[in-house]
């Protein structure tokens, strides 16, 4: 097993799979080398992921059929036709803009509020605010550089008026030998995991009762923009998305829009008769009985 394994990581890096792939794609086909026995029948396979769908998410059952797919073509020479498992269509949870205050507001030390704003006012990924750099900042053009992002694509974001001086003061101030903007203080950047605690906490002392991440956020900005008239194919660049379809589903959640969509019914009002009182067809309890 470790020989088909190491194949399969020659194979994944040589490719110039990023290394979060790589290790997502070896744990993924390890787990599915344990469970089956050697050289399995292609119904074999597909009830295994059958199975699997019954206990996991779509979404991780799909991650290891896209794994073993990729190892049997390259690394065993063998073509697999296995079905996708569909994926629930759930709209993603947004906040509104006087949420996005409220928690912003919370924020107390400095260096974390500015971090929250950049990944809001930039729509960023949680990975791409902690790995920002200082070379990767623009001040006289008022943008930032994402590198590498997912897709292995660079692109460019516009960095909001409203942090530009605070972040450049912050990256002055500092005079240090650390190429992250977001630093800690054991050295490097922040982790993910420092990230989500600050949005945790803040949403907490918010009083906000939707179930909201770090990447509620990039959602937000994204849904904020459609907003305020912004077309959706710059949205799609900003975002990084490689296909529209993916942005496209800001257009199915934002409430602001829809609540500005006047119903036909309302167009029909001044026509329709004169509107019964419904209370007048309740019967009392006092008569029920």
């Amino acid at each position: 097993m470790s020989c088909y394994l190491q194949k399969l990581e020659l194979e994944l890096k040589s490719r110039g799979y990023s290394k979060k792939t790589v290790k997502s794609y070896l744990f993924q086909v390890s787990c599915f080398l344990e469970n089956l026995r050697p050289n399995p029948t292609q119904e074999e396979i597909q009830k295994y992921f059958v199975n699997m769908a019954d206990k996991k998410d779509p979404r991780t059952v799909n991650l290891r059929i896209s794994a073993v797919k990729f190892f049997f073509r390259t690394v065993l020479d063998r073509e697999l036709q296995l079905n996708f498992m569909k994926r629930p269509k759930k709209i993603p949870e947004v906040l509104t803009k006087e949420e996005t205050i409220v928690i912003l507001n919370q924020i107390t030390n400095p260096k974390h509020r500015l971090l929250i704003e950049t990944i809001y006012g930039c729509g960023l990924r949680v990975s791409e605010a902690t790995m920002l750099k200082k070379q990767d900042l623009r001040f006289d053009e008022n943008i930032l550089m994402i590198r590498q992002s997912k897709g292995r694509k660079d692109r460019f974001v516009m960095l909001p008026t409203s942090i530009s001086s605070r972040m450049k003061s912050y990256i002055c101030a500092r005079a240090d030998n650390n190429p992250y903007v977001f630093d800690s203080s054991r050295g490097g950047h922040l982790t993910v995991k420092s990230v989500q605690k600050i949005v945790k906490n803040a949403t907490k002392k918010a009083g906000i009762t939707k179930n909201v991440h770090v990447h509620t956020l990039r959602h937000s900005y994204a849904t904020h923009l459609l907003e305020n008239g912004t077309d959706l194919r710059i949205i799609q660049q900003l975002l990084g998305h490689s296909n529209i379809k993916t942005t496209e589903i800001y257009t199915h959640i934002s409430t602001a829009l829809i609540k500005n969509v006047k119903s036909p019914l309302d167009n029909l009002a001044i026509e329709l008769a004169p509107k019964v009182d419904i209370t007048s067809q309740i019967t009392p309890k006092s008569e029920q009985k």
